[in-house]
């Protein structure tokens, strides 16, 4: 069985590229070498041509597009189609989703017509040997992910599975630095697809832009259910105001109506991997520790002293937010 590639379905919104698929593309990179084969990648649209060098600059090696104006936005069935084509003529080792609500909603629909296995939401990808029942496997992808409401940790495998599928939450994968001196093999395909294909048309697209950007942000000041009060809940915003920082919650937090869903830092949430994360009273559960523990700099704050949290950090408070932020406050407009 010819298993040839790493292959990347990346994501574009309007002529601009998803983070994901490049993080994704760096992701790539590190399986296809410990593989030894290249990396591929399934670009789906109209009018990209001129805009898939960059994919080049960020690991890939030959991305196969598909130009349709019919395609310009996303379509389930045809987009579905159009990807399940392409796998079934190169036969690649192992195909990758970004977990956006595109890649969640077109993946399973691939895996179901390939009657392959899919793992959603995975934290981290590896290449290893398994071996069961006395059968060994060999370069076999890992595919890691948190499981049972986030209590542990799984690492789920299909070596019988081909390809290997798996989607990947934005963020938990580093974005590789671009280089501009690599290149990409563009190979088109032809479309193939019928107006049966499309039963569903888009007459109107509306954006509306974030108000929260935590994946770009630098610094962040994060509240967890410790600052239920609002004087507490102003301090950890003047905080965040303070250090110019943008302003995260934990799962707790946000269903308990404090913060947003925007603001959610963590496995339900955004994963971010700042300079600096300092979370207020948060007690450090799996769930949000897999979204932020590859921040630079943790400072945490708890009055629990055995807080998850301070397992990760870097830099431990023991204490009431109500008291040590004034505290930290203070400190910092002294010394700026």
């Amino acid at each position: 069985m010819n298993r040839n590639s790493v292959m990347v379905f990346i994501e574009q919104n309007d002529r601009r590229w998803a983070d994901v698929s490049l993080e994704l593309i760096g992701k790539a990179s590190e399986l296809a070498t410990r593989l030894n084969v290249p990396v591929e990648a399934i670009a789906i649209g109209h009018n990209l041509k001129h805009d898939l060098a960059m994919l080049g600059h960020y690991g890939c090696d030959k991305v196969f597009y598909i130009d349709d104006k019919r395609l310009t936005h996303f379509s389930s069935i045809a987009y579905e189609k159009s990807i399940v084509t392409i796998i079934k003529k190169q036969r690649p080792q192992i195909v990758l989703f970004g977990a956006t609500t595109t890649g969640r909603d077109v993946a399973p629909r691939v895996a179901s017509a390939l009657r392959c296995g899919l793992t959603a939401d995975c934290t981290d990808l590896q290449i290893d040997d398994y071996q069961s029942k006395g059968k060994v496997w060999k370069n076999t992808l890992m595919q890691i992910r948190p499981a049972f409401g986030g209590n542990i940790i799984a690492t789920i495998v299909s070596p019988e599975s081909f390809p290997s599928m798996a989607t990947i939450r934005e963020g938990v994968m580093k974005m590789a630095e671009p280089d501009t001196t690599k290149t990409v093999q563009i190979i088109e395909e032809k479309c193939g697809l019928t107006d049966a294909d499309f039963p569903t048309e888009v007459i109107e697209v509306v954006r509306q832009e974030k108000t929260v950007n935590l994946k770009a942000a630098r610094i962040i000041v994060s509240a967890g259910m410790g600052v239920a009060s609002p004087n507490a809940l102003a301090l950890v915003k003047q905080l965040a105001r303070v250090l110019g920082a943008e302003l995260g919650a934990s799962r707790a937090a946000v269903d308990a109506g404090l913060l947003t869903k925007a603001h959610q830092v963590g496995q339900t949430g955004t994963t971010v991997r700042p300079n600096l994360y300092i979370a207020c009273a948060i007690s450090g559960q799996i769930q949000h520790r897999a979204g932020m523990d590859h921040s630079k700099r943790i400072i945490a704050i708890n009055t629990d002293p055995d807080a998850p949290i301070f397992e990760i950090a870097h830099y431990g408070i023991v204490g009431d937010v109500n008291d040590v932020i004034p505290k930290m406050i203070k400190a910092y407009k002294t010394k700026s």
